[in-house]
């Protein structure tokens, strides 16, 4: 058991779930208490002493699977077939190759085990569905989601859940309390169908590969490490999720960070009069509470193409923490420029205002493809006052501009006329100024230029803009935070 607690506390930080060496030793204690028969009280004691983030708790999950997975069957158990299951697969275990009639006995044997709630049926039922249609077979290196999509594919799970939700509904309850209850109970009892069909496939490769390798295999990235321009659907509702804690979070120790800033001035009077205490002596000198100014923030987002998903998550962090900036006004372009501040406030949801930037504001110019010197020329000619010595500006976009005029000059008078300047680009480094990418005609008129491509790092450069208030530091480049 400790040889496998430390290869599963190896794997999540591997993952980049933080755990350190006490919370390593509060685990190894916790299963002193615990009965390790009881897999979920070691799943519950393990999550409670190495999870402080409700986002790592899925690749805890994962890693405990592997790490911790049930013993697989005997060959006795394995070859039980449950009644209304139908005959047995004529082919060799993992091939695949399970006809239509079998697929579909399976599928109503199944079925039949979800609607009456037999979850030793369903785990007998799950291990034959791994044997005849995963194609699962021994020492071939493939991960194990190819293997759970292989068979939900063959048992069609979006069928079999409306099935299921239609055995359970009452009839004529479609829109009503009954029905929603019906569609939740569906869900939950689907989820754990999938769940118990990932746990046996993880099972067989953990004892064909041991468990490290299948952790490799199996290993994602945490929702504050997903690359914002390439997320699938479903990492992009996770981080849909975690943007508005995350937010909270960060608008809480921003607004700490200034009360107990550094010191300010020292204040003469109070420390005269607190030495009198002391005989005279200026032991405890007392200074004035410093005055940090909150800046007024500029975006200028570029939401053409793979951009937009960017730019919402970017404009979606710094709106939910506005009242850490005196002021916010945003601005989106394409080749084309138009104020979008209005769609956007505390009493409107984001996703419909982005949506309504999408189909009303001014944003294509000629022919929808991205201009970034258009965009600036014109925000300086039509905009040129929201920029003051106290505004900080951001301009998120991959500067490929298509071959076209940077108008590098008009972003150096802007920064001439704001407080700081600063570019977020969502690209890798290695792909700047390759292709039609200008990013280096941009440079020397920034403070930073930052590569932000995770809501983890958009989360610290957000952060270190709120907290910047004092005097300007040009520098060309500067390191990613």
């Amino acid at each position: 058991m400790l040889r496998g607690l430390v290869g599963f506390v190896e794997e999540l930080r591997a993952v980049g779930v933080p755990v350190s060496m006490v919370e390593a030793i509060d685990a190894a204690d916790a299963l002193r208490h615990v009965d390790l028969a009881d897999r979920e009280a070691v799943k519950a004691g393990l999550g409670a002493t190495l999870v402080k983030n409700a986002h790592h708790y899925a690749a805890f999950e994962t890693a405990f699977e592997v790490f911790f997975g049930l013993a697989a069957p005997n060959d006795g158990d394995a070859d039980e077939t449950p009644p209304g299951s139908g005959p047995a697969s004529s082919g060799a275990e993992g091939g695949g190759s399970g006809s239509d009639a079998e697929v579909e006995a399976l599928v109503e044997a199944i079925l039949a085990a979800l609607q009456s709630g037999d979850d030793e049926a369903l785990r007998a039922l799950v291990r034959q569905a791994v044997d005849r249609l995963s194609g699962l077979e021994p020492g071939r290196p493939v991960g194990g989601r190819y293997y759970f999509y292989r068979v939900m594919r063959r048992l069609d799970g979006e069928a079999l859940g409306r099935r299921l939700f239609d055995s359970l509904l009452q009839p004529g309850a479609v829109d009503t309390l009954a029905g929603r209850l019906a569609g939740d109970e569906a869900e939950q009892r689907l989820d754990r169908f999938r769940t118990e069909l990932r746990r046996e496939i993880i099972r067989r490769l953990v004892g064909d590969r041991g468990a490290e390798a299948v952790a490799r295999t199996l290993r994602a990235p945490l929702v504050d490490d997903i690359d914002l321009m390439h997320a699938t659907r479903e990492e992009l509702f996770r981080i849909e999720r975690a943007v508005l804690p995350l937010a909270r979070k960060l608008a809480t120790r921003l607004a700490q960070r200034r009360r107990h800033g550094r010191k300010g001035r020292l204040d003469v009077r109070r420390t005269i009069r607190r030495s009198l205490a002391h005989g005279g002596a200026l032991v405890e000198p007392r200074f004035r509470p410093p005055r940090r100014s909150k800046p007024e923030l500029v975006l200028i987002c570029d939401v053409s193409g793979s951009m937009a998903t960017f730019a919402r998550f970017t404009m979606q962090l710094t709106y939910a923490i506005g009242s850490q900036f005196s002021k916010v006004r945003a601005f989106a372009f394409i080749d084309g420029i138009d104020e979008v501040t209005r769609f956007f406030g505390t009493d409107r949801d984001f996703a419909g205002a982005m949506a309504a930037m999408s189909d009303e504001a001014r944003l294509v110019w000629r022919d929808g493809h991205s201009d970034y010197g258009n965009a600036l020329a014109r925000f300086a000619q039509d905009y040129g006052d929201a920029v003051t010595p106290r505004t900080t500006v951001i301009v998120t976009g991959d500067a490929r501009n298509n071959y076209r005029e940077s108008s590098a000059d008009v972003l150096a008078s802007i920064a001439d006329r704001c407080r700081s300047l600063y570019w977020v680009n969502p690209e890798a480094r290695r792909y700047w100024d390759t292709g039609d990418s200008i990013m280096r005609a941009y440079q020397e008129a920034c403070d930073g230029i930052y590569e932000v491509r995770t809501l983890r790092q958009l989360e610290r450069f957000v952060e270190r803009v709120a907290l910047r208030t004092g005097p300007r530091l040009r520098s060309a480049v500067q390191a990613q935070p």
